[in-house]
């Protein structure tokens, strides 16, 4: 997001942090129904963050795709190219122009206040203008390569679902009326710095990023979205196992591998009774598509 739109969405957060999230979902949803593109609905998670490294105020949302998606028709489950999922300048380009056409919509609904340095924006010529340049810049969006399995997706979401502006261990010190605090320089090859500052200052960058009440920065669209999740998913997951199971001897387990199952005794490390302990090898289950994820946001 530009800081010229951050500088809006600080007076505003409801209705623009709302604007972000649908926006950059639909940017997605969007991309992966286009035949041109893949032709199929895809899953999409989206987180919002709200700060930066140094807890400036810097609204972005983290997206977590599925791999492809499933025909509109429901009868097969369409895979994206490995690796790829679509052009970054054309989400980027489609993203700008969702987001502006929604926040001019919610100006002309009303939905917007402006005070302080950008009051004058509240007269709709000026508003107007104040976005003109932003059709023209470049709203970059960062896509990752697909994660490597179900931990990796764990690990990635543990970062950024249930953590608030900063985590604790990156606080360094606290004394003498200063906080010292770790963050990532991304300007200067992601290197680990030190930043010191009053603490009425980094209470007030803390505070920035204290949501509306009940407003839920976790969103789910597309194959996830609540309403037919789990008859979508199920749909999935049984096309993807017919794709992926071998068939006529293809793949087989060599006779030194075949499945067994063997049962030992083993007693409880608390109260001493015995209990049975089930161990069985078999073939390797077919598994959901990687999930990649994407960051829609502005760094210019």
């Amino acid at each position: 997001m530009p800081r010229e739109i951050a500088a809006i969405a600080l007076q505003n957060k409801r209705v623009v942090y709302e604007i972000l999230l649908r926006t950059s979902a639909t940017t997605l949803l969007r991309l992966g129904r286009d035949p041109k593109r893949l032709g199929a609905q895809m899953g999409v998670l989206s987180v919002l963050h709200t700060w930066g490294q140094r807890l400036d105020h810097h609204p972005h949302a983290h997206c977590v795709v599925t791999g492809g998606g499933l025909a509109t028709d429901d009868s097969r489950w369409i895979s994206c190219r490995p690796g790829f999922l679509f052009p970054v300048r054309v989400m980027g380009q489609l993203f700008r122009g969702h987001f502006l056409a929604e926040l001019k919509a919610a100006f002309a609904r009303g939905e917007l206040s402006f005070y302080g340095s950008i009051a004058a924006l509240a007269d709709a010529a000026a508003f107007h203008r104040y976005l003109k340049p932003l059709y023209k810049s470049s709203w970059v969006v960062y896509s990752k390569p697909p994660f490597g399995g179900p931990a990796c997706v764990l690990n990635y979401l543990a970062r950024y679902t249930h953590r608030v502006a900063i985590s604790n261990h990156r606080l360094l010190a606290a004394s003498n009326g200063k906080v010292s605090f770790a963050y990532k320089d991304y300007a200067d090859k992601s290197k680990r710095k030190v930043m010191t500052i009053d603490a009425a200052e980094f209470l007030r960058r803390f505070l920035l990023h204290i949501l509306p009440k009940r407003f839920q920065r976790i969103r789910h669209y597309g194959l996830f979205a609540n309403r037919h999740r789990k008859q979508r998913l199920e749909t999935c997951r049984r096309h993807l196992a017919s794709d992926s199971l071998p068939t006529a001897n293809e793949g087989a387990l060599p006779a030194s591998a075949e499945p067994t199952a063997i049962c030992e005794t083993n007693r409880c490390s608390r109260c001493g009774a015995p209990s049975l302990i089930r161990r069985k090898l078999t073939p390797l289950q077919p598994t959901a598509p990687r999930l990649q994820p994407v960051l829609c946001h502005d760094t210019s």
